[in-house]
């Protein structure tokens, strides 16, 4: 999801520990994962032999859309620190053969990827199929319709990855986590204390640095792809590896991105000590990210009282205050400055050696995030303007299936499931990774190699806004110079035609270099507009009009319309919570919690109801495929759209009666969860 931000740093740190999931099914007895994992093939790499890959084939647990696509799932263990590091991955091959492959990767920084499987881009979903019995229905609008996929749990202790298993105990309502279980305490029913096995919860047991993780990450690839090289796409084919990165991905890309190309230039000059496979990235798409606060935070205070959406959160008075405390002496924008040039000029060769500018960039990161304090304060979503707090979009179901015992048997786990680490968001806040790097020149050389980078922003998100994100293509576009620096801001916004009869959004694109403005959609763009985010996403990786699908020539394209994305859409209503109680304090409403922590009510599936006449599916006659909060009855689960035609009605256009029918279930998590 995206970094969290609070008012108060303590007490978004408690926010953050309520809603860390890692738990298993009550009762307490039974929730430790599996003490050992079953079924594993375990190989040692030949490219490194301190690599070492165990997998199996998933089954049953995950069902896509033809049987015949390949699964595995499994961990790759990585040298190079003083603990373990189990990344954690989860393949499903595409629907059709193909070449590409795509990673899809989660922020947080400690947000599960998992996240994204269940509830974005994967193959499947988790869907109800009676009280308490959830199963996963093909997802119509996965990623895997164009591309292989491969889903990483990073950096280590995040989702099922791992370095040492801890047996341990958590309090739902408190947040207090302890590396050693307990029994039940006598004021909490079994709901809201669960006991687990876990990774280790120690900060200094995983990556503290976007620029640490991406040298994990790129062993573990190593790893897999000499492990399955069938899925490795041949260097200088059109189809290669691609990168998709949600929120914090915004860092996690690009910096991962430069770490590959340099990985790659010493294995093709014989630097490297050990054999080596090069990784073609061919795209990078971010989206909704938080990229650099230096370009991005000023544009707070314009989304509060001039998005396109009519919805002033902020009076002038109070938004030009907010937005001075950027500039202002010892603001945020003095204080990243002084982080970067400290970090670059005192310790070059390790950047997060220095203690002095650890907590300088600490600080930097602490004030820039107070900037999102005033939107704090009008009680809405910080990744839906639409959802008023608390929240809770998309659907938790995958907590709640994740966490169940056949499940990781299945995928052989012996850990369970965590959502969010605060081991991971706490080490990364140690050292001011939030603002630590200028990352829009890391970007622009990557599209100066050739790299296609495609930046995708739901209009309804706060956290990471369109309006910053565009500030940020525009910045790339500088900073790359020669024809992207004059024909980029020179295109025009075309429509993004996803069908015959829908237009999703808009997109500036010149070359390689594109931006999306996706209608209607929040913070997690697949999720609320499944399709358009799809046919976006299969536009960029294989290089062809993100406008309509057309093949074009990327050496002189350019994208014509008008000179600024600033159609007025209607905000829909915020809908009816969902209390999920494994995030008990961030989508629960007060009156549910004090309900919980009596002992009244129901639990099914995960969700808090006051009587099981509450639950949606009491009503409702469950289907072949079950019920689901994203309908999945499409005549066809292949295929890309090429657009021949603009619709011209203008219910095409992405207003409230045009848009995905996810967008009026649920809410969106609140301010203060964290996600992904």
């Amino acid at each position: 999801m995206s970094r969290p931000r609070s008012s108060s740093l303590a007490l978004f740190l408690t926010s953050l520990a309520v809603a860390i999931i890692f738990l298993a099914p009550h009762p307490i007895s039974a929730q430790f994962a599996p003490s050992r994992s079953t079924n594993l093939t375990t190989i040692v790499s030949p490219v490194d032999p301190d690599i070492k890959i165990a997998y199996k084939v998933p089954k049953g647990v995950c069902n896509t859309a033809f049987d015949t696509q390949q699964q595995y799932t499994g961990w790759v263990t990585v040298p190079g620190s003083s603990f373990p590091i189990n990344l954690f991955f989860w393949f499903v091959a595409g629907r059709e053969p193909t070449s590409a492959l795509t990673i899809w990767l989660n922020g947080g920084p400690g947000s599960s990827s998992m996240f994204g499987f269940f509830t974005e881009t994967g193959p499947c979903e988790v869907i109800e199929k009676g009280a308490n019995r959830l199963e996963t229905a093909a997802r119509e609008w996965g990623w895997d319709r164009a591309s292989n996929m491969l889903f990483i749990d990073q950096p280590n202790q995040v989702g099922f990855s791992y370095d040492t298993p801890t047996n341990g105990s958590t309090d739902l309502y408190s947040g207090n986590t302890t590396a050693f279980p307990q029994g039940l305490p006598k004021d909490r029913p079994p709901a809201a204390f669960l006991n687990g096995t876990f990774a280790s919860l120690n900060p200094n047991n995983t990556a503290n640095s976007t620029k640490v993780a991406g040298v994990a990450i790129w062993h573990m690839l190593q790893g897999f792809l000499d492990a399955f090289p069938e899925y490795n796409p041949p260097v200088n084919r059109p189809l290669g590896v691609n990168l998709f990165a949600e929120s914090y991905g915004g860092k996690y890309g690009p910096v991962f991105a430069e770490t590959w190309e340099e990985q790659n230039a010493k294995h093709r000059n014989g630097s490297l000590t050990n054999s080596t496979l090069e990784i073609n990235l061919v795209s990078l798409g971010i989206v909704n990210g938080c990229v650099d606060d230096i370009i991005q935070d000023p544009y707070y205070t314009s989304m509060a009282v001039n998005n396109t959406y009519g919805l002033q959160l902020l009076t002038p008075v109070r938004a030009k205050m907010a937005n001075g405390t950027f500039y202002q002496r010892g603001g945020c924008r003095e204080l990243t400055m002084q982080c970067r040039n400290q970090s670059s000029t005192l310790d070059p060769n390790d950047p997060v050696a220095s203690e002095a500018t650890n907590n300088l960039c600490r600080r930097a990161t602490e004030t820039c995030n107070n900037l999102i304090e005033p939107y704090l304060e009008t009680r809405r979503s910080v990744y839906d303007l639409a959802h008023v707090t608390p929240a809770s979009f998309p659907p938790n179901f995958y907590v709640e299936y994740l966490n169940s015992r056949p499940v990781q048997e299945a995928i052989g786990s012996i850990v369970n499931y965590t959502d969010t680490s605060a081991a991971v968001y706490s080490a990364f806040l140690s050292t001011g990774d939030w603002v630590r790097d200028a990352i829009v020149p890391k970007l622009a050389a990557l599209l100066t190699r050739g790299v296609r980078i495609g930046l995708i922003y739901g209009d309804r998100d706060y956290i990471c806004n369109w309006l910053g994100g565009e500030a940020i293509s525009l910045s790339i576009a500088s900073s790359a110079g020669g024809a992207y620096a004059a024909s980029f801001p020179a295109a025009g916004y075309a429509p993004i035609i996803v069908n015959n009869t829908y237009i999703g959004g808009v997109v500036r694109q010149f070359g390689n270099l594109s931006f999306s403005r996706i209608y209607q959609a929040g913070h997690f763009v697949p999720a609320y507009q499944p399709e358009t985010a799809f046919q976006v996403f299969a536009r960029i990786i294989t290089g062809t009009s993100v406008s309509t699908g057309a093949t074009i020539d990327l050496s002189n394209f350019n994208t014509t319309g008008a000179a600024a994305a600033s159609s007025s859409l209607s905000l829909p209503p915020s809908p009816t919570v969902t209390c999920w109680v494994r995030s008990m304090q961030s989508t629960c409403p007060t009156d549910a919690v004090q309900s919980i922590l009596k002992g009244q009510g129901v639990i099914i599936n995960g969700a808090w109801y006051p009587a099981s006449s509450d639950w949606p599916g009491a009503t409702k006659t469950a289907s072949s495929t079950g019920t689901s909060s994203t309908p999945t009855s499409s005549p066809t689960l292949t295929g890309i759209f090429t657009a021949t035609a603009t619709p011209q009605d203008d219910s095409a256009i992405g207003l409230s009666t045009g848009i995905s029918p996810i967008i009026l279930t649920g809410a969106l998590l609140s301010a203060l969860s964290f996600v992904l």
